[in-house]
């Protein structure tokens, strides 16, 4: 089933991707969006230049990233490393789920956007999986017409 994508929706990722000066990936989801993305420019997608144009510091234990401008590797998992990372950027983390996860544990999230489409597929990777309890705060929401919603949380204090 297709859910296109409305104006609304790219008006909302648009708004917090707008203040990112870095992104944040897993190794797995780096490679699965580095062929995909490298590709794309603003006349096929509105996000290229975004994801093209800013540094992707990539969690991996891999010693290079090929494929991809603008991409560095950060090295393995590490919580100082990546608050050191986020006292320089503002960073934006995409799909992830290890990554996550991990973040979520260390207290290294600040806004968590999930995105959910009206499917169930009764299959796949948990984004909460094998996770203590995380008190979450809702911040804001948006229905779009496609029947996807936004939800955007912030740490509950």
């Amino acid at each position: 089933m297709a859910y296109g994508f409305p104006e609304a929706q790219g008006a909302v990722l648009a708004s917090f991707i707008s203040e990112c000066t870095g992104i944040l990936l897993g190794r797995r989801t780096f490679e699965m969006f580095a062929p995909a993305w490298s590709t794309r420019d603003a006349t096929y997608d509105p996000g290229a230049p975004f994801f093209n144009d800013t540094t992707k510091h990539v969690v991996t234990s891999a010693s290079s990233v090929d494929g991809w401008q603008n991409s560095e590797v950060l090295g393995p998992y590490d919580a100082d490393a990546i608050r050191g990372l986020k006292s320089a950027e503002n960073l934006y983390v995409s799909g992830s789920g290890t990554l996550v996860r991990a973040q979520l544990v260390d207290k290294l999230v600040d806004e968590l956007h999930l995105l959910v489409y009206p499917v169930v597929l009764g299959r796949g990777a948990r984004l909460f999986e094998n996770s203590n309890e995380i008190g979450l705060r809702l911040v804001s929401h948006d229905v779009f017409d496609n029947g996807v919603i936004h939800l955007s949380y912030g740490p509950a204090e």
